[in-house]
């Protein structure tokens, strides 16, 4: 069992939309300590989401594309009498969302051609409509876990 983090940063919610996530998606598309672009970048994803959508809350698809993204389980390398073994685990809801939002912002990343707020609000969209990189990410990393379900036991 893991032990408990004494020290873990608490994020306070972003201006906008009021909610701990949106702060922490910022932190993530954050470079070199521009947090004023990061807040650009993410707003502008969410006003592009709401406008093609015609949603009146766009916070509502990012929490979609999120949970669309979100893996349950992930394989863990461990070392077990000289062999090493990829043991499927289940994952925690902070590094769930941690994981969905690292893979929609690389496969946002990865695009070519186009402002970045642009690439990440299309990647947002396809992973709402459960499309594109990140959700293709979560499926392989569920068929790793489900291909190695044999080595469950050395899950200690």
């Amino acid at each position: 069992m893991r032990r408990p983090v004494k020290n873990r940063n608490i994020v306070k919610e972003d201006i906008q939309f009021n909610s701990e996530k949106i702060s922490k998606f910022i932190n993530y598309v954050m470079g070199s300590g521009k947090k004023n672009a990061a807040r650009k970048i993410v707003y502008g994803a969410l006003e592009k989401i709401k406008e093609d959508l015609k949603v009146e809350n766009p916070l509502e698809i990012f929490e979609s594309a999120l949970k669309n993204t979100g893996p349950l389980m992930e394989v863990r390398s461990r070392r077990v009498g000289g062999a090493n073994y990829q043991v499927p685990r289940e994952i925690r809801v902070q590094r769930r969302d941690f994981l969905s939002m690292k893979w929609i912002i690389e496969a946002a990343r990865n695009k070519k051609g186009k402002p970045m707020h642009l690439k990440l609000a299309e990647e947002i969209i396809s992973a709402h409509k459960n499309e594109g990189e990140a959700v293709k990410k979560r499926e392989n990393t569920h068929k790793m876990a489900e291909a190695n379900k044999a080595f469950a036991h050395f899950a200690w």
